[in-house]
């Protein structure tokens, strides 16, 4: 299990000489996603190597242009590569009707099928789920209906407890896959070794979560509890708090102070605001708060 998170755009409002707009590329549990779609975006999947096929998901937080004008291009883009497979778009209420007009308008010709999920709920809510990862909405707070994402990879079986398994002579290879399953086992004796005995637990499953835009917003912390890898946008540094709240965005410390109250392991912020040409400071501030902060940059790829 891991995750690999691939920044392709981080700064704000409009694209600049060298930054682009919001949209990353998430790859978790073998699963690929493409979380907002500013842009330039596919610009920017060519530049780092970003396979354009394996986007079967596309999400959208909200219907602000630095986070989804990218959108059309890409999909027509899908087209003339002669896409068959289906493809889901999750957003707000309305990404269907603008997205199909553009299509439309523009005879953008597309083979494949697109599936639109248009989200309306307040309240944190499951809109996919698979074999391999889950993924819920995160309200947030901000001058439009917006949507955060957490990504969690499913529970794996049960790992087999080899030492106490070879206590057991009578336990054969055969028997494993049982074992992973769930299983107890039955001894020729009559004998019932419990599964219990004969696992350990698997790994926590690791998880992602993706808010932006939002202004400061405590209420998330319970949905994204324990995250592995959160983004938090900060577009303000702390003395333009006043600032924030008037255009509901975040700053630098109420991002890791978001990031502190969840138990993060690893806070990654952005959403820079075009008026800061150093951005190492956004780091520093937020670092005053959450250690274990990491500035978004293109091309800059997170592990976990």
């Amino acid at each position: 299990m891991s995750i690999a998170l691939t920044i392709l755009g981080c700064h704000s409002a409009t694209p600049r000489k060298n930054a682009f707009p919001t949209s990353q590329y998430l790859e978790i549990n073998n699963s690929h996603f493409l979380i907002d779609c500013g842009e330039g975006t596919q610009r920017q999947m060519r530049k780092y190597k970003v396979g354009f096929s394996k986007i079967n998901h596309i999400f959208i937080t909200h219907l602000h242009g630095d986070h989804f004008y990218g959108l059309v291009g890409l999909l027509a883009t899908f087209g003339i590569l002669n896409r068959e497979k289906e493809l889901h778009i999750y957003g707000p209420k309305g990404i269907k009707e603008v997205t199909l007009l553009q299509l439309r308008v523009s005879q953008s010709h597309a083979k494949y099928k697109m599936i639109f999920h248009e989200l309306t709920s307040k309240e944190s809510e499951l809109i996919f789920e698979d074999d391999k990862v889950s993924v819920t909405t995160i309200p947030l707070n901000h001058r439009v209906y917006t949507n955060g994402y957490l990504f969690t990879e499913k529970q794996k079986p049960r790992k087999l407890n080899m030492l106490n398994i070879s206590g057991y002579p009578d336990i054969d290879k055969a028997d494993y896959l049982n074992i992973k399953a769930g299983k107890d086992v039955v001894l020729p004796s009559g004998e019932v070794v419990s599964n219990l005995e004969l696992t350990i637990p698997a790994d926590k499953p690791l998880s992602f979560a993706f808010c932006s835009d939002t202004c400061y917003k405590p209420d998330i912390v319970p949905i994204i509890k324990d995250v592995d890898l959160l983004y938090h946008e900060a577009t303000f540094l702390a003395d333009r708090e006043d600032l924030a709240k008037k255009t509901k965005h975040a700053t630098t410390k109420q991002a890791a102070e978001i990031a502190k109250q969840a138990n993060a392991k690893q806070l990654i912020i952005g959403h820079y605001s075009g008026r800061y040409k150093d951005i190492n400071v956004f780091r520093a501030e937020a670092q005053e708060i959450f250690k274990h902060t990491h500035l978004a940059e293109p091309g800059k790829v997170f592990k976990v």
